[in-house]
C-alpha cells in the first residue's frame, strides 16, 4: 500500500477530524483537527503497518493562534511509505495526551519537546525534563527565548551568566577559507604567537 493509499483509509476512517492528504514533493501530509484524536489516529495508522515512529518534532509559530505545530513523521518498514501526521496546539491548553503506548520511541521525543517547547504530554511516564536541568524554568526553543540565552541564579549549574555568542569559542566566522581554517580551536587574537595547530596549518 502506498502512502497516498494509507493516508486515505486513515481519512476515511475517522472523516472530518482529518483532513484530505495533501502531497508536496512527494511527500504526503495529514492535518488532525481534534488533538485528543492523536493517540487514536496513530493506533490505527500502526494498525495499518506504519510501525516506526521516525520523529516528533514541534514548531513554534509565535505570535499566532493556535502557537504551536506538532508532526510525527511515520514509516511503514515493510514497503517504505511514510506519512506526516501535523497537529495544531493552543498555548492556552499547551498538552497533547502521549503516543508512548503505540511506540515506545516517543518517549525521547516527547520529553525532549516538553524540554524545549513547554509542550506536555498527557500519560507519558517519565516526562522529565532531557536536556536542561529539572527546575529550569525556561523552554529554549520557544522564539520569545534569546538566542544569548538567559542569566540563571543557581550557581553549579551550567553556565551562571549569559552565554556569549558573538566570537564565542564555539563560533565559526563566514570566510572562503578551508574548514580547518575555520575551526574556532585555531583560531588566535591578534597579536598572539600561533599555537601548535596554527603553524601546522601554514
Amino acid at each position: 500500500m502506498t502512502a497516498l493509499e494509507s493516508a486515505n483509509q486513515i481519512k476515511a476512517r475517522f472523516g472530518d477530524i482529518v483532513s484530505e492528504p495533501a502531497e508536496f514533493r512527494g511527500e504526503i501530509t495529514l492535518k488532525i483537527a481534534d488533538s485528543e484524536k492523536i493517540l487514536e489516529v496513530c493506533s490505527f495508522a500502526k494498525n495499518i503497518g506504519f510501525d516506526y515512529l521516525v520523529d516528533i518534532t514541534s514548531i513554534d509559530n509565535y505570535g499566532e493562534d493556535p502557537r504551536w505545530t506538532v508532526l510525527y513523521h511515520i514509516r511503514a518498514i515493510g514497503n517504505g511509505a511514510e506519512l506526516r501526521l501535523k497537529i495544531a496546539v493552543s498555548e492556552e491548553k499547551s498538552e497533547l495526551p502521549s503516543v508512548l503506548p503505540v511506540w515506545r520511541t516517543a518517549n525521547w521525543h516527547e520529553r525532549e519537546i516538553y524540554d524545549m517547547m513547554g509542550i506536555r504530554f498527557r500519560g507519558h511516564p517519565d516526562l522529565r525534563r532531557i536536556l536542561m536541568w529539572e527546575g529550569y524554568p525556561y523552554h529554549p526553543l520557544r522564539k520569545d527565548f534569546p538566542l544569548a540565552g538567559k542569566p540563571t541564579d543557581l550557581p553549579g549549574v551550567a553556565f551562571t551568566r549569559v552565554t556569549p555568542m558573538e566570537g564565542g569559542p564555539f563560533v565559526t566566522l563566514p570566510s572562503t577559507d578551508d574548514a580547518i581554517a575555520r575551526e574556532p580551536r585555531v583560531r588566535v587574537p591578534k597579536g598572539a604567537e600561533p599555537g601548535i595547530s596554527d603553524k601546522r596549518l601554514k
